[in-house]
């Protein structure tokens, strides 16, 4: 969709193969803005979403209800976090606070890339957008950090570039 981006971390170069090469990429994987993540479809609320958006066929992107729904089985947003994160600290910056990974999310702390190109915080935080928008420029995402064990939940400017997490329709 027009006004789409991906970003590697760490990468400022064009070229696909090049930024597939890197380690963060087979780490991390790609970050997005929300436009990308969501490949041109439009905000949803609904739980399930029913947006593809950059997920395979058969996934799809979590709404912000669908978040909401997943961190409240784990016991709330302030406990989540810790359920969601890979355990250890290989790739996630000490002390990795709780993360016990007991669902089998492994989430990684693949950071974020910011609207004048800088990258920033991997190891320290994961960030995945939602397919909830929160006003015209905003959308729902959520956040994980090394320090604690909550989920934080915020409404994102949208150029910002952010991990998705896709869910088996």
């Amino acid at each position: 969709a027009a006004g789409s981006y991906y970003y590697v971390y760490g990468y400022d170069g064009t070229n696909v193969a090049d930024a597939k090469a890197t380690d963060n990429y087979a780490t991390y994987g790609v970050l997005y803005n929300w436009t990308a993540a969501m490949d041109g479809e439009a905000s949803s609320t609904t739980n399930p979403s029913g947006i593809q958006g950059v997920c395979p066929a058969g996934w799809h992107l979590p709404s912000d209800a669908e978040w909401t729904e997943l961190t409240d089985y784990l016991g709330g947003r302030s406990v989540a976090g810790g359920k969601l994160k890979e355990t250890g600290t290989t790739h996630w910056a000490s002390p990795n606070y709780e993360a016990t990974n007991e669902t089998g999310f492994t989430a990684l702390p693949g950071g974020n890339r910011v609207d004048n190109g800088a990258f920033y915080s991997i190891g320290n935080y994961g960030l995945w957008w939602s397919a909830t928008e929160y006003g015209t420029d905003n959308a729902w995402n959520r956040d994980l950090y090394y320090s604690n064990y909550d989920v934080s939940s915020y409404g994102g400017n949208k150029e910002l570039g952010f991990s998705v997490r896709c869910v088996r329709d």
